[in-house]
């Protein structure tokens, strides 16, 4: 069976094909010439690139904050993959969408489906797609709530089996963390870190237990002389950045919960709430979500490919993609 989902992600984009699994997991970027504008490397060899390029190669990420910024690239990007993957021409695809999906939107991906020469795509929002993904039950009569923190966007959404009740999208996620723990730890030890070795700490020692002390040396450029250093970072050190952002993405799911229904609500509250996205891997981060939403909270043991095992799932499910498929 020739039918794909794809989750197109502002960090990475995975490719579910039906009867193998997931078949692909890259990073979402592309180093290019600057001279002729032509390709180097795609994916993770791209990646491998960040911050060690001359002047004659950039690094574009052609998805930026959940939204396709550079149209061109996202089709030679996505094509690479999907032959990377054994995805032949003429497949039917799910993406992955985020919600508040718009005509816009629906017309940028309908183009690039097109050029991948696609034969039919649908759209769902990620939240429905992170519980089916992490076999979250529910149905026309019982509503479930997800929290998907991307690398560029967090969507918060109540939905059901007829699709999203109250949902909302929001421009912070784990890229936002990744920058500010950059600044944080250039003001507290006068070092310089790049995006990649931000992530790393970030999920090695990122603690939201406010007692966590584990440490690790990161290295980097001495903001001072200009010479390389290397610093011990602690947990501690990364408290600050990480409640920041996390705080203000509870800010907003208490927003959402607060729009729906009396009966919708009720049945939330008893089952709890999913976190979904590679940034639900920090430590402690289930147990804050709790604390401040005073309800259960759910991760899954692979929160990073909740997503794109839903899409999985629902992209062999026609009946189920018919009502919670994403309409403009």
């Amino acid at each position: 069976m020739n039918k794909i989902a794809i989750d197109l992600g502002s960090s990475v984009t995975k490719i579910y094909k039906i009867g193998s699994g997931i078949v692909l997991s890259e990073p979402s970027c592309v180093a290019m010439n600057t001279a002729d504008s032509t390709v180097k490397a795609i994916g993770e060899d791209a990646k491998r690139l960040i911050g060690k390029t001359s002047d004659y190669t950039t690094i574009v990420f052609p998805i930026f904050e959940g939204e396709i910024v550079n149209e061109k690239v996202a089709v030679n990007m996505l094509k690479s993959f999907l032959y990377k993957a054994g995805v032949k021409n003429g497949a039917e695809a799910v993406f992955c969408v985020h919600c508040g999906f718009d005509k816009a939107t629906e017309k940028v991906y309908q183009r690039i489906a097109d050029e991948c020469a696609f034969r039919k795509v649908s759209f769902v929002e990620s939240p429905i797609l992170a519980g089916l993904g992490d076999d979250v039950s529910f149905s026309e009569y019982e509503p479930a709530f997800c929290i998907d923190i991307g690398h560029g966007v967090t969507d918060i959404a109540a939905f059901s089996s007829d699709g999203i009740i109250a949902g909302i999208s929001m421009n912070i996620g784990g890229g936002s963390i990744d920058v500010h723990i950059i600044d944080h730890l250039a003001d507290l030890y006068d070092i310089k870190i790049g995006s990649l070795t931000s992530e790393k700490v970030k999920l090695t020692v990122g603690s939201l237990f406010d007692t966590d002390n584990q440490s690790m040396v990161v290295s980097g450029r001495d903001i001072t002389t200009g010479k390389p250093c290397s610093k011990v970072v602690y947990a501690p050190d990364l408290y600050f950045p990480l409640q920041t952002h996390i705080d203000k993405i509870i800010e907003y799911a208490l927003l959402v919960l607060g729009k729906l229904p009396a009966e919708v609500s009720a049945v939330i509250r008893k089952k709890g709430i999913l976190l979904a996205g590679g940034t639900a891997k920090i430590a402690g981060i289930r147990e804050y979500f709790a604390n401040q939403l005073q309800m259960d909270v759910h991760v899954g043991e692979e929160p990073q490919m909740s997503v794109i095992l839903g899409g999985g799932r629902i992209v062999g499910d026609p009946v189920l993609l018919h009502r919670v498929k994403a309409e403009v």
